[in-house]
């Protein structure tokens, strides 16, 4: 562009200010440099006023910007009366009607001007960057000024002494800026099957740097560049590509790549008026798999969740809500966290067994991001599930260290980093549905759950709901389980046959109706944007009758019972059975939470405490099971088994307690042969008591 197209573009740029950023440009006067140091300018907007000059700024984004800023330079000395006032101020643009995929970026749109969307997967630390660096020669204490505008420059000579240095750097005198590299990557909701996640960096200064933390998911704005890829000192013919951040707005709503209709609304609408809507919500969650409505409605109502509540002293108080399967190989555990992953508008999928503290997490690592060794922060899967779900099979393969690290994600929805200097929070405000195979292969139902799985039982407690699924053996019902099962394959084939191209040989009616059986009964984009829909629309207040109920259900789990005394279900149970009862309200499109929403979810709680909340001995529903994974008796017995050897102890302290003794103390007390060893093993793994020698026993101090 010549220097008059360029004088006209700062002329125009200067209109366009004065007319479209009035306001904006008073409050950065104001407020400039300390507390604002940019215009921020949306690029809508430009292309009203003038879309040529918008259309310039996509194709030749450097010499516009350089118009536009000194436009800002001066409109600042015109109502100032001072010289180059806001010459440090910068142009920022935002909202391009265009978001370009990460993965489709090519060599065509290096130098112009493109906005992408992802998430924040790393992050460097906010940095100094020089600018204009001041050499002082050593020779004769001459003072050059050096712009840095591509890499770190010495100056060639002297201007004083006219020699080749040496050259020292003098911070004092140079200029400064904030400096951070970020690292995007592609949301996952966006992926096909299969497909990795691309990514791409971006360095950003100034007063956007600081902004964002890893999980966040943004819109970036900034001009391509080109970096020479070197191996050893061998410079390469590819070069890797990067983004000068102009502008990045972080974005924190859950549902906004979902675009619904006037027709899909409608749709919607008439759709929650259903009677059959709760049980059409089960017949869309994994209709490949047989049965499980319990399960299905439980999960459902995750999908839709509470309300996430903020109170007057900042308290929040969380709305997702976690669901834990837990039971036998092969009963489709995984197949429902699958689908899951596939239904929920945002989703992250690992396995326990494969996923550390830190990619579950978050973590400080040390590598070559954002140039030379240093410690950057990156986020897990529980941080890029952030306002969706996270579904993490084989739950309980994970590591007690790693496992310790989700206790804060689950009940605060936050990840604490503390290493290397990097103190940092991350948000986790995402629902976990977690799955477990018992630690011996199959479940047993005369074994409390907390000997079954390996989780301790302060993460259990976590869980608002928890489900058995067995294998069990029901002629009548293998039979149906094998006919849905067969139908679905039959399907699949037929579908695979039609996508070759290959002559089905069967009726098109009857393939029709063999195909409705398996079928979700809410086609999936369908029920995506009934959720979404939901979760925007609909923020239910529960009814006087709905909180009578829930309260009477709470109160009755925690009274006094004949057997076994007060069952100590926490407060976490009652936040529960809010959040569900609210989810529960969102499925109808509820403004308001009805006394049929509380009895659905206290029906469904309360067969998820009994099956899993049974003391095995007894038969006696206990929730200290699922509270503290002991039933009340094992306690008990635990108790009387550590004041035998206690006592023991003191009349023999050389030797500790014979196991002969001990068996013979705790007949005393009414527990038999077979308890009294079964609970002495258990103590010994478990480090509550040791062996000094041989048959004898100790209690470990400090336990």
């Amino acid at each position: 562009m010549s220097q008059a197209i360029n004088q006209q573009l700062v002329e125009r740029f200067e209109e366009f200010i004065e007319v479209y950023c009035e306001e904006e440009i008073g409050v950065l006067l104001e407020n400039y440099p300390k507390k604002q140091r940019s215009l921020n300018i949306d690029w809508g907007e430009l292309y009203r006023f003038d879309p040529n000059m918008a259309d310039d700024f996509i194709t030749h984004p450097d010499s516009v910007t350089e118009a536009a800023k000194q436009a800002l330079v001066n409109i600042g000395d015109l109502r100032y009366r001072t010289d180059d006032m806001l010459e440090k101020a910068h142009v920022r643009i935002y909202n391009l009607q265009e978001l370009t995929d990460i993965r489709e970026i090519r060599s065509k749109d290096v130098n112009t001007l493109v906005a992408i969307q992802g998430l924040i997967r790393k992050s460097t630390s906010v940095r100094p960057k020089v600018e204009i660096a001041a050499f002082e020669c050593q020779r004769c204490a001459t003072v050059t000024n050096v712009p840095q505008i591509r890499g770190y420059q010495e100056p060639f000579v002297c201007g004083g002494c006219e020699r080749q240095g040496p050259f020292e750097i003098k911070f004092e005198k140079s200029t400064f800026s904030d400096a951070q590299t970020l690292l995007i990557q592609e949301s996952p909701e966006g992926l096909r099957g299969g497909e990795q996640p691309q990514s791409i960096e971006i360095h950003i200064e100034d007063d956007i740097s600081g902004m964002v933390s890893p999980g966040d998911r943004v819109i970036a704005t900034g001009t391509l560049r080109l970096e020479q890829k070197k191996r050893g000192g061998e410079k390469l013919r590819v070069f890797e590509v990067y983004m000068e951040g102009i502008s990045i707005v972080s974005e924190d709503l859950e549902f906004e790549n979902i675009e619904i209709s006037e027709g899909d609304e409608k749709t919607i609408i008439e759709l929650s008026k259903q009677k059959e809507i709760y049980q059409q919500m089960i017949g869309s969650v994994a209709p490949s798999i047989y049965g499980y409505e319990q399960e299905k409605l439980a999960i459902a109502l995750q999908l839709f969740s509470g309300v996430t509540k903020h109170l007057p002293d900042s308290t929040r108080i969380r709305g997702n809500v976690h669901i834990l399967l837990v039971g036998d190989p092969g009963t489709g555990k995984s197949q429902l966290l699958q689908y899951i992953r596939h239904i929920a508008p945002r989703s992250v999928y690992t396995s326990g067994k494969g996923s550390s503290s830190a990619g579950l997490t978050a973590a400080a690592v040390k590598d070559d991001f954002g140039g030379g060794q240093q410690w950057s922060l990156e986020a897990g899967a529980l941080v890029l599930a952030d306002k969706g779900i996270a579904a993490v099979d084989e739950i309980d393969k994970m590591r007690v260290e790693d496992r310790s690290a989700m206790h804060e994600a689950l009940e605060q929805q936050t990840v604490s980093v503390a290493k290397a200097g990097i103190n940092a929070t991350l948000k986790s405000r995402c629902s976990l549905l977690g799955a477990a195979n018992p630690k011996y292969g199959q479940y047993d139902s005369y074994e409390s759950i907390g000997d079954q799985i390996n989780l301790e039982p302060a993460l259990i407690s976590r869980f608002d709901l928890i489900f058995r699924i067995l294998d069990e053996t029901n002629e009548e019902l293998d039979e149906k389980i094998a006919e849905h099962i067969i139908k679905t394959n039959y399907i699949g084939e037929q579908g695979t046959r039609k996508k070759y191209s290959i002559e089905n040989g069967e009726e098109p009616i009857e393939l029709e109706q063999i195909a409705e059986e398996v079928k979700p009964e809410i086609e999936p984009e369908l029920f995506r944007k009934y959720i979404a829909y939901a979760k925007r629309n609909c923020f239910p207040i529960m009814s006087k009758d709905a909180q009578k109920e829930i309260k009477k259900f709470y109160v009755g789990l925690r009274a006094v019972r004949e057997v076994g005394g007060p069952i100590p279900v926490t407060a976490r149970k009652l936040e529960a059975l809010v959040r569900l009862a609210e989810a529960s309200a969102r499925v109808r499109l509820s403004d308001v939470v009805e006394k049929e929403d509380a009895m659905r979810v206290i029906n469904l709680v309360q067969s998820s405490l009994e099956k899993v909340g049974i003391d095995p001995e007894t038969g006696i529903f206990d929730a200290t099971v699922i509270e503290m994974g002991k039933s009340r008796n094992q306690f008990d017995r635990v108790k009387s088994i550590r004041s035998i050897i206690e006592k023991l102890t003191l009349e023999n302290p050389k030797d500790g307690a014979s196991i002969l003794d001990i068996i013979e103390q705790a007949k005393v007390e009414g527990i038999d042969e077979m308890q009294a060893e079964h609970m002495v093993k258990k103590m010994s793994e478990s480090g509550e008591i040791y062996q000094p020698s041989a048959g004898y026993y100790k209690l470990l101090k400090g336990r």
